[in-house]
């Protein structure tokens, strides 16, 4: 068994402790209280001064699948492509892991770039292992989706369908309606297969999505935020607000939003273009917490260096985010979005045994740096 003791931990759950420990056993939490007792032959971490919190999940990235000019997360050969899986395109040796257990990043959701209007599917990985076997904990966990200048730019400079916001919306509402009737003749058809229509590995992805097993990721800001929700309710699909920059200005849509599974905010640090990145809000995280929205912050890596998805939690903070509530973006919030909340996320006994250690306190001191990641009860990466 692991102990780490006199820690000030934050659970993400129902209890703080100003001094306590963390038991582990088999890589998953035993128990977490004070004082827990060490038996000949457990291992120890003093943990004295030192803030342990849930590894963070990382809602929205890229990492493993970009690498300088390659781009084995974008499959632009067509506008719409549902069958693609992030799953084969992710380098688990890529430094990019390497930095993301530096930063205390323990699980990362990663997703197809957003260069077709329809990516393909989204999958999330721990952040230590050899292989994709090792690290993939769920796949698929949604199908990627994006509106706005990404695939206007890629299909707009080719002249094909979608150069338009109203193409990019079409594209969507094709898919979704293909995905429909392919599902509807298989139903139809009562298990005959002489009646069933011709396989179809990108619509039975899309499948998943009409039967609200899996939701659409979608990036999108402004007002394409607005077009999300009204195809998500036409066709009654769950959906993600990726990205969700200008959120303030529509905080009655997004908030009623009655098939909205959460909005994965950010990354801030991006060039204030005119149009859809022109309002960064990060203000507005308290306002759509306070409503009822479950908001995670992203790092959409590697568009952004790891370590400031903390930054960014500190940024929601000093814009009014109480402390708790932005730990919890960065913990369970994302793990809740992606379905993962029984497993990780938070500090509890039977979760696997992901934890952050920091000096200082993350999204509160500005010098605050991860001493020590922890993942499935194994050291990963020690300052």
């Amino acid at each position: 068994m692991l102990v780490i003791k006199n820690a000030r931990i934050f659970t993400a759950a129902d209890t703080e402790l100003d001094k306590g420990d963390i038991a582990i056993e088999n890589g998953k939490i035993a128990e977490v209280g004070e004082h827990i007792g060490v038996r000949p032959g457990d291992e120890t971490i003093d943990a004295a001064g030192l803030f342990a919190m849930p590894g963070i999940v990382d809602a929205h990235s890229h990492i493993g699948g970009f690498a300088g000019d390659e781009q084995d997360l974008n499959e632009m050969t067509a506008n719409a492509t549902p069958s693609m899986e992030a799953y084969y395109a992710i380098d688990v040796t890529t430094k990019d892991f390497a930095r993301v257990r530096q930063a205390g990043i323990t699980t990362s959701v990663i997703a197809p770039g957003s260069g077709n209007v329809v990516g393909g599917m989204v999958c999330a990985v721990k952040s230590a292992g050899e292989s994709m076997a090792d690290v993939c904990i769920k796949n698929p966990v949604a199908l990627k989706m994006a509106l706005g200048g990404n695939p206007k730019g890629v299909y707009g400079a080719r002249h094909q369908l979608p150069m338009t916001r109203m193409g990019v919306a079409q594209v969507i509402r094709d898919t979704l309606s293909k995905g429909r009737e392919y599902m509807q003749k298989i139903e139809a058809a009562n298990g005959d297969i002489t009646k069933q229509p011709a396989y179809d590995a990108g619509l039975e992805n899309v499948c998943r999505v009409l039967r609200r097993e899996i939701p659409l990721k979608v990036h999108c800001e402004q007002f394409d935020m607005l077009t999300v929700i009204r195809i998500a309710d036409e066709f009654n699909v769950r959906f993600t607000l990726d990205h969700a920059w200008g959120s303030s200005d529509f905080y009655d849509e997004i908030c009623t939003a009655k098939n909205l599974t959460g909005v994965i905010f950010g990354p801030i640090g991006v060039p204030l273009l005119p149009g859809e990145c022109g309002k960064v809000d990060i203000e507005s995280l308290r306002v759509l917490d306070e409503r009822g929205v479950t908001v995670a912050i992203m790092t959409d890596g590697p568009i952004m260096a790891p370590e400031m998805i903390v930054a960014q939690a500190g940024e929601a903070v000093r814009t009014g985010t109480p402390h708790d509530r932005a730990l919890r973006m960065l913990t369970i919030n994302p793990a809740m979005i992606a379905g993962l909340d029984g497993r990780i996320g938070s500090i509890e006994p039977g979760k696997d045994a992901d934890i952050a250690l920091f000096a200082g306190v993350p999204a509160l001191d500005v010098d605050a740096r991860c001493m020590r990641t922890i993942i499935n009860g194994k050291t990963v990466y020690a300052r």
